[in-house]
């Protein structure tokens, strides 16, 4: 299945913009079949290598806290994680009638594409390199890969370096601020024409 994933350098300075741009151009197509966005960041604080999700939550949150068009579920103070994503996802299904569900992650991956940040459709597979049995979730997917894949992957999580994860959490909320905005103005545009 062709996912359609872009991936994004991090470190790079365009970073930013870029991912603004690729989030844009997933969620327009899909932003009219929904009711609302919420976007599900998942992780928690114990790992530093899983804190990707957490800390671009309680970014997003603080920057979309008067926005009516999404919500952020997962921060640093409520961290959605595996103990808890069933019930958060039962309370948001509960809540928003049909939402366009935007998933964060923290990933891990090849030598080669640490610091790297995908987008593309489709759910995201939380705890799947830990072997968690846990529910597909997303309509976009938001990953971070945050350090090299290997035999002791918890390990890894708990010594990847927080410089490089927060440098991720920066990118994907300020592209996600970005997108949103370009996403509500062509939103309005296309509400003033029907």
């Amino acid at each position: 299945m062709n996912r359609n994933v872009h991936y994004i350098n991090a470190l790079k300075e365009s970073a930013a913009l870029t991912f603004a741009e690729l989030f844009h151009e997933n969620v327009k197509p899909k932003i009219h079949m929904h009711n609302h966005m919420v976007i599900l960041c998942i992780g928690t604080d114990r790992a530093t290598g899983d804190s990707l999700g957490p800390l671009a939550g309680h970014k997003l949150k603080a920057s979309l806290s008067s926005q009516v068009f999404a919500s952020v579920y997962g921060t640093l103070e409520k961290p959605v994680h595996a103990k808890n994503i069933l019930q958060t996802m039962e309370f948001i299904n509960d809540k928003y009638a049909n939402p366009l569900i935007i998933a964060v992650d923290a990933c891990l991956g090849k030598l080669e594409s640490v610091g790297f940040l995908t987008i593309g459709d489709g759910p995201v597979c939380p705890g799947a390199g830990l072997c968690k049995d846990l529910p597909s979730v997303g309509h976009t997917s938001i990953t971070g890969i945050v350090n090299i894949s290997s035999g002791m992957d918890f390990s890894v999580l708990q010594n990847t370096r927080l410089h490089l994860v927060m440098k991720m959490a920066e990118v994907i909320h300020d592209g996600i601020v970005l997108g949103l905005d370009s996403l509500q103005k062509f939103e309005a545009r296309r509400k003033s024409i029907v």
